[in-house]
């Protein structure tokens, strides 16, 4: 089961309110699907600049693997106050910490409420019928 301190997106990224702002990341099913387990697969991360504005749903940034490149989605509306320099030049932080140090972005949202998004047990249930 996926931690219940955040919400998560259809397109596979979680969402956590912190302070001020909302932390952003992908789930580990999404790194798994790019990677099949292997860490080493990643290749390449594509965040946006601080102080760039997004729109739920817009695409702001990508994530490459040696099988696959996938899109980023925001799931708030507001702005990027914050990119983690961390992954950069450490992909492989997106699996070995995926709900703590893998987070990518932080939003500081126009209004930081993450009802439209999934609950944990949702989720779940979305990646099982998806598959």
């Amino acid at each position: 089961m996926r931690p219940d301190d955040r919400r998560y997106a259809t397109t596979h990224e979680w969402a956590k309110i912190d302070g001020d702002s909302v932390m952003v990341g992908i789930t580990d099913f999404a790194i798994n699907e790019l990677c099949n387990g292997n860490e080493g697969d990643l290749v390449y991360c594509d965040l946006p600049e601080v102080g760039r504005m997004v729109e739920i749903g817009e695409t702001f940034g990508e994530i490459e693997s040696v099988k696959a490149v996938s899109d980023l989605q925001a799931p708030i509306t507001g702005e990027v106050v914050e990119v983690n320099p961390v992954i950069e030049d450490h992909l492989q932080v997106l699996a070995e910490d995926t709900w703590g140090k893998g987070w990518m972005v932080r939003i500081r949202a126009k209004a930081p409420n993450l009802d439209h998004m999934l609950d944990a047990a949702a989720y779940e249930e979305h990646i099982a019928a998806a598959h």
